[in-house]
């Protein structure tokens, strides 16, 4: 597996529930984590209930809240590894590289920072949040003053009276902006586009909470399914975009009783349907906005010029530090430019295109290779963990018929893969991402396709990601025998 994040950890957990014992967690950092360990900046928060976001064989009775900050979600996933016995099978400080497929000995090969390796499959669990995306702005590398991402907060560097430009309004810096609005200077917040901003129905989770889930078999899995039922109503609007003006209604709603000064609710008043783009949760956000220490330009940033940001109607602001809260590189995989096919050809070159992927976890001419959240496999509603199960399951299923076949090699039958693509575009065609009118990360920017969701609910991913079907799949057998997998050397 690449990656010990929430991915990785479920397909470790399902590997050692079937007794596979060879199998290593490739970690590019020093510790577990994911995205909850990288992602650290002030407010960082899960914007998925507590009870729904985490895995389903390690339920929490011990949350503090509804909706779990992040030292607790990172906490949890590091407890999960070391009561689950995973962290013997954990390489840190091992970054791939380049993993190449051989085709005659029917392996992959692997280099890391940290030396090389041979193994029967791989999993991508590298996940869709994990490469800062950095905005190509003229002089923003040479700015002047101190410059990081949301996802790289320098906690050794005080805003306390600075001036500090936040550059972009999407969900980690709906965080981080009331958290640190109190404490800089002049906060000028540069918003390209209005979000749809929803409260947030966080709260404390009692003692006596606390002690039923310890106490009372099922009570915090009943809570779960609840949870996850009213998730999945939630995505109704998503796949039926006329079913959206009550979550519009709800937004001005909340919009009027945060922002006092109408100037200002009109530049927060977005444009196109809720759920176009990812909707936030916060009670917290709009209302640090209408404070006399902030300043919010209806403009994206065009230059910098020293200190000096320009936005694009060509007005000027002088800051000692740009935090970049500009999202991920998900469209554009990064692992995926690191992974040759039978080809020879990078996984990136394949998907120049577009990504894509059979029941959105293999991919043709890439043998025995599987995604956790991969294409088509992100959510904008309710918990990626569920998905994130599906998929490891889908996997292990995929590896078990090529064993049973007496097989060295599997990849999904050409025709299989276009007939799902084909499926999931089709369901995307009248959603909300596309029908809603706005441009979003969720669409790949040279297709216009929708790469990143499933356009449907979650309990119809799993239906169909529940077992290998034989007649999809393309087996081959080795010309030679090929050695077991090194993990031990890695």
């Amino acid at each position: 597996m690449i990656g010990a994040g929430f991915g990785g950890i479920a397909m470790a957990h399902r590997l050692k529930q079937e007794g596979t014992r060879t199998f290593v967690l490739l970690e590019r950092a020093n510790d577990v984590g994911g995205t909850w360990r990288d992602n650290s900046y002030p407010g960082c928060a899960c914007d998925v209930p507590s009870h729904l976001y985490s895995l389903s064989f390690a339920l929490n009775p011990n949350w503090s809240r509804t909706y779990s900050p992040q030292p607790e979600i990172w906490a949890y996933l590091k407890d999960v590894v070391r009561k689950e016995g995973l962290l013997g099978h954990v390489r840190f400080g091992r970054e791939v590289q380049e993993a190449a497929w051989d085709d005659e000995a029917k392996r992959w090969r692997i280099t890391t920072s940290k030396g090389t390796t041979v193994a029967k499959a791989i999993v991508s669990a590298a996940g869709p949040l994990t490469e800062p995306k950095l905005p190509d702005i003229p002089g923003l590398a040479d700015f002047e003053g101190t410059l990081f991402h949301s996802a790289r907060w320098k906690h050794d560097h005080d805003l306390t009276g600075e001036r500090v430009a936040v550059v972009g309004t999407g969900a980690s810096a709906i965080q981080l902006i009331p958290a640190i609005q109190p404490q800089v200077g002049e906060l000028h917040v540069f918003q390209r586009t209005a979000a749809w901003v929803l409260p947030r129905t966080d709260r404390p989770i009692t003692p006596v909470e606390r002690f039923i889930y310890r106490r009372v078999p099922g009570a915090q899995r009943q809570m779960r399914r609840a949870v996850y039922w009213g998730r999945e109503a939630a995505a109704l609007p998503l796949r039926y975009p006329f079913l959206t003006s009550v979550i519009a209604a709800l937004g001005r709603l909340h919009l009027r009783a945060q922002v006092r000064d109408p100037e200002l609710r009109r530049k927060l008043t977005p444009t196109f349907k809720p759920g176009c783009k990812r909707l936030l949760l916060s009670n917290t956000y709009l209302r640090s906005l209408d404070r006399p220490n902030v300043e919010v330009i209806n403009q994206g940033l065009a230059e910098v010029r020293g200190k000096t940001l320009v936005a694009a109607d060509g007005t000027e602001r002088d800051v000692d530090t740009i935090i970049l809260g500009t999202g991920f590189e998900v469209t554009d995989v990064p692992i995926a430019h690191h992974i040759r096919g039978k080809d020879g050809r990078l996984l990136s070159e394949h998907w120049a295109g577009g990504m894509e992927a059979h029941r959105s976890t293999s991919v043709v001419g890439f043998p025995n290779l599987f995604f956790i959240l991969g294409p088509n496999a992100g959510l904008g509603h309710t918990s990626v963990v569920y998905m994130a199960e599906a998929q490891a399951h889908y996997a292990l299923q995929v590896l078990q018929h090529m064993d049973a076949e007496g097989a060295d090699a599997v990849e999904p039958r050409p025709d299989a893969q276009r007939a799902w693509t084909d499926d999931v575009q089709r369901r995307c065609e009248h959603t909300v991402w596309l029908k809603g009118g706005c441009a979003s990360w969720y669409i790949d920017p040279g297709s216009g396709k929708v790469t990143t969701l499933w356009p449907d609910q979650t309990f119809r991913f799993r239906e169909q990601l529940s077992r290998a079907i034989p007649e999809e799949l393309e087996l081959t057998a080795g010309t030679q025998t090929a050695p077991e997998p090194a993990v031990a050397s890695v």
